[in-house]
């Protein structure tokens, strides 16, 4: 076995504090990575304090790796030593279903292998990226591209694949109305990705401070929805809302902002159940839709996609010894807009 070393909970009680523990060896069809940045993500706090469901201790979160490869399996044809590489949410799945087929691997019937807080296809616990080192099947190994910053590129594999592949999916571009409701984490590549389609950009916050770093981003417009006036000259507009929120929030106000035929993308994940008026869905047809991440295809579509138009996160590197701190902050909004942190401060 491989011994390893990352920062962990223990229980949904305790902050995460350093831990020694234990990777497989590198099998025929495996890569292992060096870990040299890995992004934090709103779910790893959700997760650890089990807001979602019981989790699996202890827990080492992490689930937007990148890093160097430093082993690969004898039978490994895509990867070599020294290749600069990612992992994502997932770090297997059944591979032969209907979905795994068609590259939606993270629709897999059977249920894919989580990066974290799951278990692996043989029982064992999985351990995800606040930690120096990961063992992962070649088909779930991503190529980085050299050309952008490895650090600011971390989150692209959960921010970046959660909301390029909703607009991917809808075909948002050149002619669309697209609302970006939120911007932190998810909602900045949100706005990234739709100026790049093509899409006219506005976003959706109930912070009035946050105009000036919205139209830096590239968005058209800015709503502040606790503005009765400005909630009103936008109803009736959008062809897409991608909501980006965790926390509680108005669904039936924002559907009324959908023009016929709209529909509202749901991509971030409150820990309470939402409620929606029929009459909300029925005078418009409009939709109510969910998304999660994409598959390894389209995850390494949205790199090479972000290496050709130099498009990555807004980030702040921390140490892992601040992983408390940062969290805290996160929920107060305070990080513009994804903290990553750097491994070499394991």
């Amino acid at each position: 076995m491989i011994q390893a070393k990352g920062y962990a909970a223990q229980n949904a009680e305790t902050d995460l504090a350093p831990w020694g523990f234990e990777r497989r060896e590198v099998g025929p069809h495996d890569v292992q990575l060096e870990i040299l940045y890995c992004g934090v993500c709103h779910s790893d706090l959700h997760q650890i304090k089990n807001d979602w469901f019981p989790g699996l201790f202890p827990m080492v979160p992490g689930h937007e790796i990148v890093g160097r490869v430093i082993k690969v399996g004898d039978h490994v044809k895509n990867f070599k030593v020294d290749d600069l590489a990612g992992v994502g949410c997932m770090v297997d799945s059944c591979q032969v279903c209907e979905n795994c087929k068609e590259g939606l691997e993270q629709y897999c019937l059977e249920g894919n292998t989580q990066t974290y807080n799951n278990l692996d296809r043989s029982g064992v616990p999985t351990y995800g990226g606040y930690s120096n080192t990961i063992v992962v099947r070649e088909e779930f190994v991503l190529h980085i591209s050299d050309k952008l910053s490895l650090a600011a590129t971390a989150p692209l594999l959960c921010a970046g694949i959660t909301t390029y592949s909703p607009l991917r999916h809808w075909k948002v571009g050149k002619g669309h109305k697209l609302a970006i409701l939120g911007l932190g984490g998810l909602g900045h590549m949100g706005v990234k990705f739709g100026v790049a389609f093509g899409a006219d950009v506005t976003v959706l916050s109930t912070s009035p401070s946050k105009e000036a770093a919205a139209k830096a981003l590239g968005a058209h417009h800015f709503v502040v929805t606790s503005d009765p006036a400005q909630l009103e000259a936008v109803k009736g507009s959008f062809d897409f809302i991608l909501d980006t929120v965790s926390a509680e929030h108005d669904m039936n106000l924002y559907l009324s902002l959908l023009k016929t035929n709209g529909t509202h993308i749901c991509v971030g994940a409150p820990s309470e159940p939402m409620s929606i008026h029929t009459f909300s869905l029925l005078l418009g047809r409009r939709s109510v839709a969910g998304s999660g991440i994409g598959g390894i295809k389209e995850t390494q579509e949205m790199l090479d996609f972000c290496a050709e138009h130099n498009i990555v996160s807004d980030i702040e590197i921390i140490d892992i010894k601040n992983i408390t701190a940062a969290y805290e902050r996160m929920l107060k909004g305070d990080v513009r807009y994804r903290f990553v942190i750097d491994m070499a401060t394991l």
